[in-house]
């Protein structure tokens, strides 16, 4: 049964992967393939029926908390668009051609992903695209450019990346040591992506036509006032988590209610007709649904390999086959593009004792910088990459020939530029 759990999973892989050529929406397959799994699961686990659904609903309480979050931030980067909020930004961008945009768009993710996480920054940074580009195409370039930036910003900062995060509360790695150590191969795995897309990129930048949303309905006062709730909201939810060590996903429920609230006062003596659009209600209407289940799939379906110890026996097993702490870190790093990082950190956390590896050790210095940025080599290997993939429409294999050759150099040119920083340090 353990064969056919994985069995299961690579072909949902697949045809999640083959989803426009098979014409099978990728959310019906990653719930069929979280139901399968977790059923031939439960049939052959040592532990038990009632272990099994321990287990179960423990992974579930970690997937809502993430889908939880996700609809919170979605929902606040709608009701940001609604008001025209995103102009403050878009009329101080004065790029007129695509390369040019293309740096400050990355730039802009990059740090903007340090202070979020990359999957908030992702959700904000494509919409913000949809008010910049007029053509699909290209913003289906800039959002496998935005995914690449936002994990390698995510990478080198505690709240950043969920990887990060994971290894600074554990107490893996301290903060500003973190920071130190990872920010140059980071910004190297941004780097040689936006070089080479450089030369690939040419042309001006085409405005999209007047979008239907709220920026003809509402005031200067308006935009700026939401756009900065908006993201003050955003901002919020780290520092909410670092003072009260609360979920995050918490902190994201109170900003978007105190959202709401001055939503409600803001537009209470308007008229119907006039403040339909702008309603916080009216933006959950306008979030992409099938999104949000194909998270609850996908994460659920990972789930079960964490659940089942295949996760940890393959961290093991290259720890046995390789015995090089480098390679083994460099290989988690690219299997991250197959599944999520998360479990594969988790296991690694547990095969090295801080006893034997302390903090900011190479291997947890190295690890948050694979990990982190690794996922970006394939659309479904990282949040930022899925919530991308759901927002945009990005097809797997698109994304694999075109943008997944970039992420991949960028990935390893950081690799070879945090190898060359360590060793002149140490």
């Amino acid at each position: 049964m353990m064969t056919m759990v994985a069995v299961v999973f690579v072909l949902a892989y697949t045809m999640i992967a083959l989803e426009h050529p098979i014409k099978i929406n990728k959310s019906a397959t990653a719930l069929i393939a979280a139901g399968l799994m977790w059923t031939f699961y439960s049939f052959a686990s040592p532990v038990g029926v009632e272990g099994v659904i321990h287990q179960l609903t423990e992974k579930l309480a970690e997937t809502a908390a993430i889908v939880f979050f996700l609809i919170c931030a979605m929902t606040i980067v709608e009701v940001t668009d609604a008001h025209g909020g995103f102009e403050v930004i878009t009329e101080r961008i004065k790029a007129t051609k695509l390369t040019s945009l293309l740096w400050v768009i990355g730039f802009i993710t990059f740090y903007l992903s340090s202070i979020l996480d990359n999957m908030t920054t992702t959700i904000v940074m494509v919409a913000l695209m949809k008010r910049l580009l007029k053509e699909h195409k290209q913003r289906l370039f800039f959002a496998g450019i935005i995914v690449i930036a936002a994990n390698a910003g995510g990478a080198w900062s505690p709240i950043g990346d969920v990887t990060t995060t994971m290894l600074w509360i554990g107490g893996q790695v301290t903060t500003v040591n973190i920071m130190k150590t990872t920010w140059i191969a980071s910004m190297v795995n941004l780097l040689v992506p936006l070089f080479i897309a450089s030369f690939i990129l040419k042309g001006p930048v085409v405005p999209p036509d007047k979008l239907e949303n709220g920026a003809t309905t509402t005031s200067q006062f308006e935009k700026n006032l939401m756009f900065f709730m908006g993201m003050g909201s955003l901002i919020f939810v780290p520092i909410f988590k670092a003072v009260t060590h609360l979920p995050p996903y918490l902190g994201i429920l109170l900003a978007l209610g105190v959202l709401w609230f001055v939503g409600n006062i803001l537009h209470r003596n308007k008229p119907d007709e006039e403040k339909d659009h702008l309603r916080l209600a009216k933006a959950l209407k306008r979030i992409d649904m099938a999104s949000v289940v194909f998270f609850i799939g996908i994460l659920l379906a990972v789930a079960t390999l964490s659940a089942n110890g295949m996760l940890p026996a393959l961290a093991g097993w290259l720890d046995a086959k390789l015995g090089n702490q480098s390679m083994i870190v460099i290989i988690i790093g690219l299997v991250s593009a197959i599944v999520d990082n998360i479990p594969l950190v988790a296991a690694s956390m547990g095969m090295y004792p801080l006893a034997q590896f302390p903090p900011d050790s190479f291997i947890w210095e190295f690890m948050a910088y694979c990990a982190g940025t690794g996922g970006s080599i394939l659309i479904i290997g990282s949040a930022a990459g899925v919530a991308a993939m759901g927002l945009e429409k990005i097809e797997f294999f698109w994304y694999a020939r075109k943008i997944g050759p970039l992420a991949a150099a960028g990935y390893f040119a950081g690799v070879a530029a945090y190898i060359v920083q360590y060793n002149l340090v140490h």
